[in-house]
């Protein structure tokens, strides 16, 4: 076993990692950027080094600066958790090209075969495992978009190689949608997955989302550790997991179990990985509880070459612990169990407790402090996360804050035992959308399994989600501090690059400046555009002045500016993009509602802004 591990993540997975090297009796090194300086993975490590700014690709995905902190610190392995390079095969390849460092994870020719979905797809074609309808080639242009979709039908998915979860797809409806949606996707590729590649699938249009995990040695032994259904989504995105499928015959989940290790032994894959499947419900009666049997066509989608966010309901199914077997088959040991030794007992659900606006089509939330944060458990629950009451939450990278877990005997008690955790579970002073997970426990087709990954988007009427925001919800409290009475400040020194932590105790002390509050910058006017709020003549300038009868185009979250579509008096419609953003790693369209005259340009390609921040002021 390693002596010390750098786990290259941060946030709930780090700790996750970080929990695992614990009990293994393996230290553990954490890498963070400034804007998490003072994270709970930061806390939770041995020790800490500062690999960057807050941008994660000067940071959290710079694969020198990770390695370097890795010799630093004498770490003779390195977990990625899941995100950030978690997929790279290129830093896996240079992880296994250090004599000193292990890399924990599949082999890096392994990760790019699989990895790159194009490749993936050939795979499992040659394993016999069923694939979507598609291509296997990367796509070169637009018109092939259009060839495609008059061949297969609309609509028509497009999809980043490197991508996964939803991000880098693009669904097409028509032809005139496919030049803006192809060159969409490649964008997305190129800037969170550094792939501009993209390939085609038929868009099944309600499917279910079932999900295998596997375990493989480098002794050639490889395990499936049974299914997870997937199915309650929004915009592509997870919400909430379980175990087993509630839609499933026994029958079809061992067939499409067997899939997923032909596939792994196909890649010769070896350490935990996750194969996912769509599963179509056409010839199914849901509300007549007919579950899918062997003859319901399963498709394979992709495969995450990593430990997954929903691993936790395999562990609670399994009692097998997914991150101790990653570092024991990179450390060259051999599965200790068969096929037949894993047995899944009772239901397992996971809901992500995500910093959104649940009520406003689950965009994400700006921050706040955690004023109070007191987590539920008891029999049968789990919580996996990085806070601490006072924490102040960062959302420069993604929205999840932590996850709520809860196994039972069967899948009646583990809703009731969900719905009791929630009563117990209280968060003050951030938002997130635990109002829609209590909502959605009392949801009749949640209740019966009958969800698809449409319903969410397209079925469930948000009047029930904005009522559940209303009676449960929170206010996020402001990030610029006021007069403090805290007597113990911490301050962060950083010597070599290595982190520690000093407390000074002081009477009285007043808040520590801010870069939003310090002089510096001075404080942000509501409303004001631009990434600096400051009067040093940049784009960001002043609050704007609106015309009256006019419109502010404003966003609703933070992030980053990838075009402006607009120049100053252009004529713009309602419902017309004026803004692309990237936020959590999405693009998103700014919109104008009423339409107008284009007078001000607020902000450039390339800015960072703030929830509230106007982009374009319409006359």
């Amino acid at each position: 076993m390693f002596d010390k591990v750098l786990v290259a993540n941060r946030g709930e997975i780090a700790v996750r990692v970080m929990r695992a090297c614990e009990e293994l009796g393996v230290d553990t090194v954490a890498v963070y950027s400034e804007a998490d300086k003072h994270g709970g993975h930061v806390r939770h490590a041995d020790e800490a080094y500062n690999v960057g700014p807050a941008r994660a690709a000067d940071s959290y995905l710079d694969h020198e600066a990770v390695i370097e902190a890795a010799e630093k610190a004498g770490a003779d392995a390195i977990h990625p958790g899941y995100g950030f390079l978690a997929e790279n095969a290129e830093f896996a390849g240079k992880v296994e090209a250090h004599d000193d460092i292990t890399w924990v994870g599949p082999a890096a020719d392994a990760m790019e075969q699989l990895g790159e979905k194009t490749k993936a797809r050939q795979t499992m074609r040659e394993a016999d495992v069923p694939i979507v309808p598609g291509t296997t080639e990367p796509a070169e242009s637009a018109e092939e978009v259009k060839a495609f979709g008059e061949e297969h039908g609309y609509p028509v998915a497009i999809k980043a190689e490197g991508g996964g979860g939803g991000r880098g797809m693009k669904i097409v409806e028509g032809p005139e949608e496919a030049e803006d949606q192809f060159e969409s996707a490649k964008r997305e590729g190129e800037a969170y997955f550094d792939n501009a590649n993209v390939y085609l699938e038929r868009y099944l249009e309600n499917p279910r989302h079932i999900e295998v995990q596997i375990l493989a040695d480098e002794h050639g032994n490889v395990r499936h550790l049974g299914e997870r259904d997937c199915s309650l989504q929004r915009r592509h995105q997870k919400v909430i997991e379980e175990g087993p499928s509630p839609a499933l015959t026994e029958e079809l989940r061992e067939e499409i179990g067997a899939a997923a290790r032909r596939g792994a032994d196909a890649a010769g894959y070896y350490n935990a990985g996750t194969f996912e499947f769509l599963v179509e419900e056409e010839d199914r009666d849901a509300e007549a509880g007919e579950l899918l049997g062997p003859d319901a066509n399963f498709f394979f989608l992709e495969v995450n070459t990593r430990i997954q966010v929903e691993h936790t309901v395999t562990e609670e199914l399994t009692g097998i612990d997914i991150v101790k077997w990653q570092l024991r088959v990179a450390a060259g040991e051999e599965l200790d169990f068969s096929q037949d030794d894993v047995d899944l007992s009772g239901h397992a659900i996971e809901f992500r407790i995500n910093a959104e606006h649940a009520d406003e089509e689950f965009q994400p939330a700006s921050g706040g402090t955690l004023d109070t944060y007191d987590t539920p458990d008891g029999i049968g629950i789990r919580v996996d996360d990085a806070l601490s009451e006072g924490d102040e939450l960062v959302t420069d990278y993604d929205s999840m804050i932590a996850k709520l877990i809860v196994h039972a005997s069967d899948r009646e008690e583990c809703l009731a035992r969900s719905k009791r955790a929630f009563g117990e579970y209280d968060i003050e002073g951030v938002v997130t959308i635990s109002p829609f997970h209590r909502m959605i426990l009392d949801d009749e087709a949640f209740v019966n399994g009958t969800h698809t990954t449409k319903y969410l988007d397209d079925e469930l009427d948000h009047a029930r989600i904005e009522e559940a925001v209303e009676t449960w919800g929170t206010e996020s409290t402001s990030e610029e501090g006021e007069e403090s009475e805290t007597t113990t400040r911490e301050f962060t020194v950083e010597v070599n690059g290595k982190r520690f932590d000093v407390e000074l105790e002081e009477e009285g002390a007043p808040a520590i400046p801010t870069p939003e509050t310090s002089s510096s910058g001075g404080s942000r006017p509501s409303g004001a555009g631009g990434s600096g709020g400051s009067d040093d003549g940049g784009s960001g300038g002043s609050e704007p002045d609106v015309p009256e009868g006019g419109e502010s185009v404003a966003v609703d979250m933070q992030g980053t500016v990838l075009s402006v579509d607009v120049e100053v008096g252009d004529e713009v419609a309602p419902g017309d993009t004026v803004a692309v953003l990237e936020a959590m790693k999405m693009e998103n369209d700014i919109d104008a509602e009423r339409g107008g005259t284009v007078s001000q340009v607020l902000v450039e390609e390339g800015e960072s802004v703030d929830m509230g921040d106007v982009l374009v002021v319409l006359e």
